[in-house]
C-alpha cells in the first residue's frame, strides 16, 4: 500500500513505499541544480508522531546532502532537541498527539527560555485551506508545506531559508515570529550561505 505522504507520481517527485525502497528520478533532477549549495554543515530537526513519516523525511533531507538530521515525536521532545542540538531548521507536522506543532512553534518563538525563538520553522500539513494557511503563518511559521510533499518542494524550502532569511516582527501585540508579509516564494537565488539568523526587526503590519 502506497502511502500518500508523498507524492506518488515518480516522473514528478521522491516517493516511498513499504518494501519498495524509493524512486530517485526527480531527486536526480534536483540534484543537477545544488552545484551552488553545500548543506553539509547544516543540522535539521523532523516532528512528527508518524515513525513512517518521519523516516521517509530523514532519508530524503540526507539524500539532499544535509549534514546531521535528528527526529522528534511530538513537540515536547522537539523543544528538547532544539535545546540539546540548536538545529538549523525544524520541519514539523501540523496535528500531533501530546504536543501539536502550532503549540511547539509558539514555544520556540515566546518562551523566555527558548533555545533559539528565530529557528527557522516548516510548518508540513495534510490540508490546504487558506484558513490553515493564515493559522501557520499566526503561529510564527517561517514556510508552509502542503503533504503530498516531493524531493523539489523540500529542497525549495532549505534555499529559501539560506537565501532569503525572513527577517522578523515584534509587534507589540501579542505577535512574535517571521514577518508575514510572505509564506511562500516565487523565485529562489543562487548562493553558497549557510543560514543566517535574521535578527533584523521590521514594524508589524
Amino acid at each position: 500500500m502506497r502511502h500518500a505522504i508523498f507524492s506518488s507520481n515518480p516522473s514528478s517527485s521522491w516517493y516511498f513505499s513499504h518494501g519498495s525502497g524509493t524512486s530517485s528520478f526527480e531527486l536526480a533532477v534536483v540534484r543537477e541544480h545544488m552545484d551552488n549549495y553545500d548543506f553539509s554543515e547544516l543540522t535539521g530537526l523532523v516532528v512528527d508522531d508518524s515513525r513512517f513519516m518521519r523516516q521517509c523525511l530523514e532519508q530524503l533531507l540526507r539524500a539532499l546532502s544535509v549534514g546531521e538530521v535528528i527526529t522528534a515525536q511530538n513537540g515536547f521532545e522537539a523543544y528538547d532537541q532544539c535545546a540539546r542540538h540548536n538545529p538549523d531548521f525544524v520541519f514539523t507536522d501540523w496535528d500531533m498527539e501530546f504536543q501539536d506543532g502550532p503549540t511547539f512553534v509558539k514555544r520556540i518563538r515566546t518562551d523566555p527560555e527558548s533555545p533559539n525563538p528565530f529557528m527557522p520553522v516548516i510548518m508540513l500539513t495534510g490540508y490546504a485551506e487558506h484558513r490553515r494557511v493564515l493559522q501557520a503563518r499566526d503561529f510564527g511559521v517561517t514556510e508552509f508545506v502542503v503533504k503530498p510533499i516531493s524531493a523539489g518542494v523540500v529542497y525549495k524550502r532549505l534555499v529559501a531559508l539560506v537565501d532569503q532569511p525572513r527577517p522578523f516582527v515584534n509587534s507589540g501585540a501579542g505577535y512574535f515570529g517571521p514577518c508575514r508579509r510572505r509564506i511562500e516564494l516565487a523565485e529562489y537565488g543562487c548562493s553558497n550561505r549557510r543560514i543566517q539568523k535574521p535578527y533584523e526587526f521590521e514594524a508589524a503590519l
